[in-house]
């Protein structure tokens, strides 16, 4: 990984030049505590002047225009560009997908997972918010094969990053999660059993692991992409945590963004 400036996470991926990306941290925008400071969650109960100004900083940063979703935890994805552009916060999908230069695929994330994708010769992008329900629901197959079709390529050409999410060390799940998975993965090096203090039964799961299995299985390259590697639990200075900070009732978020440089 690179980091251009401290302020945000570029992805270091084989890709064209002219595909963009950038993965905000918490620094660097205007909202006051405790969102501070460049919340983009417009949903999180933040100053809404304070969230739109946070986004007009992020539009100038990348140099075009994202289209943010209100992701509901499930697995659509929608097409960006070519029946217009959205208005932000309405469209109901957890991924998206372009062939238009100009306009980025928009992630907002606070533990779950962010997934770019692009083929390897830049002709289509997307983005995937993979937390547990999406994750298990397919929401990273279904953006795979909607890049593979809009850029009229095979899995094997395309590449995945992996954002910053909720480590393995903090991510405590219940048997509803591991259900959703399977049973078979119970004791796997994805989920670890955690027993509570209580003896109650309870898991720590690899959530970017589980990501990098299902990417794998629909032909994705083992060595294609990266990222992966951070947590946002452990890392209070630079991400914020829905988990880490719901004892304080509220949490902004960072976005992950994937998009076509216009030539």
């Amino acid at each position: 990984m690179r980091r251009e400036p401290e302020r945000v996470i570029v992805a270091d991926w084989p890709v064209p030049a002219h595909v963009g990306t950038l993965m905000t941290t918490r620094d660097g925008g205007v909202s006051e505590q405790p969102f501070h400071s460049l919340n983009v969650g417009m949903a999180v109960g933040d100053d809404p002047a304070a969230v739109a100004h946070n986004r007009r900083i992020v539009a100038g940063i990348i140099g075009a225009r994202p289209v943010y979703l209100r992701q509901v935890h499930g697995a659509r994805v929608v097409e960006l560009g070519k029946a217009g552009l959205q208005p932000d916060d309405t469209i109901d999908a957890d991924a998206a997908f372009t062939t238009e230069p100009g306009i980025a695929c928009a992630i907002q994330v606070a533990d779950c997972l962010p997934v770019l994708f692009a083929d390897v010769q830049g002709r289509a992008v997307g983005a995937a918010h993979a937390g547990w329900r999406g994750l298990a629901a397919g929401v990273l197959e279904r953006t795979a094969q909607a890049v593979c079709t809009a850029a009229a390529c095979e899995p094997s050409a395309l590449v995945a990053w992996l954002g910053p999410c909720i480590g393995p060390q903090a991510f405590e799940v219940g048997a509803d999660v591991l259900e959703a998975f399977g049973h078979p993965l119970a004791g796997s090096q994805r989920f670890i059993s955690a027993p509570r203090a209580d003896g109650s039964p309870a898991w720590r799961a690899d959530l970017a692991g589980l990501a990098r299995d299902r990417l794998a299985r629909i032909g994705l390259p083992p060595a294609g992409g990266g990222g992966g590697g951070w947590c946002t639990v452990e890392d209070a200075s630079r991400f914020f945590s829905f988990r880490r900070d719901r004892r304080m009732g509220r949490s902004g978020r960072m976005v992950a963004l994937v998009w076509l440089r216009r030539h």
